[in-house]
């Protein structure tokens, strides 16, 4: 599933579906570089090896363009370097290694029914290494208000601008969590470069929030933490990264039953729409509508609610009724120009003004 953030910075929002225990079942301890991997008439099976052996832990990805929706499917190795990624539709496929410490193979072409040995690739740099890591790794770069300088004190006092209904470190730093991480994902490599067209530092990042349709809510949040001081917070975080800046911290490869899973991904809306969550089943009885529709939440970044038959792998829309037919459309919005999309508007869902009272 394709989907924006908020800045329009393009990102991929996927659908999931895991399956514990998958690979143990079909992997049997033998001798020889793909022994004991059965590969069944929709599999796809082999082992992946490095400079030193095989590659434990790292995720071997199959993807594709012939169905009717993009589709990719992956698994992780085991301690022998072995993967088997099951029941793929009939296609050609891509196939590739990625995993921490390398950066992703060349990638190879193949199709289920077939032993398909790779070779990972060693990332050459510590950078390039990272550029892999989970985004919370850069996210954590950001430097936070100290505790001292709370509570705020608005434009006065030692608060830099920080609001007064923010009483402690962590009213700060659930309003990052809450109303910027939740929809931006703040350490992925759309969000922690600055788009050129922007530029560096504070007059980027006050640039860059008022390019999408949501710049209203972003306003509010950046006011309750102190506009000026959390421009400077978020412009030092990328500018420090831009220079070189590395995550103090490496992930560990999957381990133990973190191996145990298969991931099925299918691309289903559009570039210019943005996805929250996807839903297929009920968490407390997750064995309804099995093989179903997934249905995406695109919030109100437009009224078509993207729909997908996993078992055809077509994707549908549904459009949701809006009660009030005179409901604005949040077209009408009006924005700075995107970096990614020009100055026409994008998002097109229907969308009420809150109703503001006077307190006092």
């Amino acid at each position: 599933m394709r989907a924006i953030t908020r800045s329009y910075s393009s990102v991929a929002t996927l659908a999931v579906a895991a399956c514990l225990a998958a690979v143990p079942a079909v992997l049997h301890a033998q001798q020889g570089p793909s022994a004991g991997i059965k590969v069944g008439a929709a599999d796809l099976g082999g082992v992946v090896s490095g400079p030193n052996g095989p590659e434990a832990g790292v995720w071997v990805i199959a993807e594709t363009t012939d169905l009717p929706t993009k589709f990719a499917k992956l698994v992780v190795t085991d301690d022998q370097g072995r993967y088997l990624i099951p029941e793929l539709p009939k296609a050609n496929y891509n196939v590739w290694v990625r995993g921490y410490g390398l950066v992703d193979s060349p990638k190879v072409q193949s199709a289920p029914g077939r032993t398909l040995n790779l070779t990972a690739a060693v990332a050459p740099s510590a950078a390039a290494a990272a550029e892999y890591y989970p985004g919370m790794y850069w996210y954590s770069l950001l430097q936070i208000p100290d505790k001292s300088e709370f509570p705020g004190a608005g434009d006065k006092g030692n608060g830099g601008g920080i609001s007064s209904n923010m009483k402690t470190q962590n009213y700060w730093v659930d309003s990052v969590k809450n109303s910027c991480q939740s929809c931006h994902a703040l350490g992925s490599k759309g969000m922690r470069t600055v788009p050129k067209e922007f530029g560096p530092g504070v007059a980027g990042w006050a640039r860059r929030t008022q390019s999408g349709q949501a710049m209203s809510n972003m306003a509010l949040t950046l006011g309750y933490m102190g506009a000026e001081r959390a421009l400077k917070q978020f412009a030092d975080w990328t500018d420090r990264i831009a220079a070189g800046d590395l995550p103090f911290a490496k992930p560990e490869r999957p381990k133990g039953l973190e191996r145990n899973m298969v991931v099925t991904m299918w691309d289903f809306s559009t570039p210019k729409y943005y996805l929250h969550d996807g839903i297929s089943s009920d968490r407390d009885n997750p064995t309804l509508n099995a093989n179903g529709p997934i249905y995406g939440a695109p919030e109100e970044s437009t009224d078509l609610v993207p729909v997908l038959d996993p078992v055809t792998h077509t994707a549908t829309q549904i459009k949701h009724p809006v009660v009030d037919p005179k409901t604005p459309s949040s077209l009408g919005l009006q924005m700075q120009p995107s970096a990614y999309w020009g100055k026409d508007p994008i998002l097109d869902g229907s969308w009420k003004p809150p109703v503001i009272k006077k307190i006092g």
